[in-house]
């Protein structure tokens, strides 16, 4: 494996157990991660906690670091703070706001207009059949009809900043991500993330981008999206480019059979970043660096 990713961090990793069917298991992936030379990876689940999985983890591969998540989806109750009280408790690093039950996700995915629809990611299956047998999972957004945020998410940041846990936005609209990253910073969340910031669905341009780091987030950018040609590779360079190593995070979001593991996503990425100019200590820093200054 390159040294470009010795002691790196994948903070956006789909493994089993599962809903989804999935590449590799956690442990599998410990495995992976300690041959590689990484020092750790998060383990994201769109339905359930994995503070717990993460913990077990860390027991059996003492050497390598994982860490726990919850998204807030319609499984733990949405926006509720109960579920991020808990996890935090248990130990959960990451809190990502929803992503497959995202009022704004959910249109891009299902748009009125049959023109306009897009492939159906895998989530998206599950949530046809919950709706052919009339299961309720509603969708979520963070603003109310006048705009502002909703109330109960005040009290999330507040036990966000308490566990000194990570924001991370998910698929929620631009409009709720401003919202929410001006929110945080106000009641003292240290530590944000604006998930995958190239991707179709929520796809920033570079002055956004620019705001949102200097209200203190990072940009996360995933191999995913340009690896499965989502957006051009020229793209993705051109905006971490302008925003700037300092404030930038480099994930897989891997996860997916058909896709590659996720120490090779990363090491394919980093590779690529070094070909087209980047900086060895750039890379570094969005690999190894800025991912563990967030978690520590």
């Amino acid at each position: 494996m390159s040294s470009l990713i010795q002691g790196a961090y994948d903070l956006h990793i789909h493994s089993a157990p599962d809903v989804l069917p999935r590449k590799a298991d956690d442990l599998e992936l410990a495995q992976r991660f300690l041959k590689a030379g990484m020092a750790g990876f998060a383990i994201k689940s769109h339905y359930f906690c994995t503070a717990e999985r993460a913990e077990l983890v860390n027991k059996v591969y003492p050497q390598i670091h994982a860490v726990g998540a919850v998204t807030l989806n319609s499984s733990v109750g949405g926006l509720n703070p109960a579920a991020v009280e808990l996890a935090g408790r248990a130990g959960a690093k990451i809190v990502w706001f929803p992503t497959c039950d995202s009022q704004y996700e959910q249109q891009h995915v299902f748009p009125e207009n049959p023109d306009k629809a897009v492939k159906l990611p895998f989530w998206a299956n599950i949530i046809i059949q919950m709706r052919e047998e009339n299961i309720s999972c509603p969708t979520i957004a963070l603003l109310r009809e006048d705009g502002k945020l909703k109330n109960e998410i005040w009290d999330i940041l507040d036990i966000i900043a308490k566990w000194d846990m990570v924001l991370a936005t998910g698929h929620i609209s631009h409009e709720e991500t401003f919202a929410l990253i001006s929110a945080g910073k106000e009641r003292g969340v240290k530590k944000m993330v604006v998930t995958h910031v190239d991707f179709p669905s929520t796809f920033y341009g570079i002055e956004q981008q620019r705001e949102l780091t200097a209200m203190g987030a990072y940009m996360e950018h995933c191999f995913t999206t340009y690896g499965t040609g989502k957006v051009d590779f020229g793209v993705t360079l051109e905006q971490i480019r302008a925003v700037g190593a300092d404030r930038v995070i480099c994930s897989t979001d891997l996860g997916q059979r058909a896709n590659v593991y996720p120490d090779e996503g990363m090491e394919q990425f980093a590779q690529t970043l070094l070909e087209a100019g980047v900086s060895e200590n750039d890379i570094r820093k969005m690999f190894v660096t800025n991912p563990k200054n967030l978690i520590s």
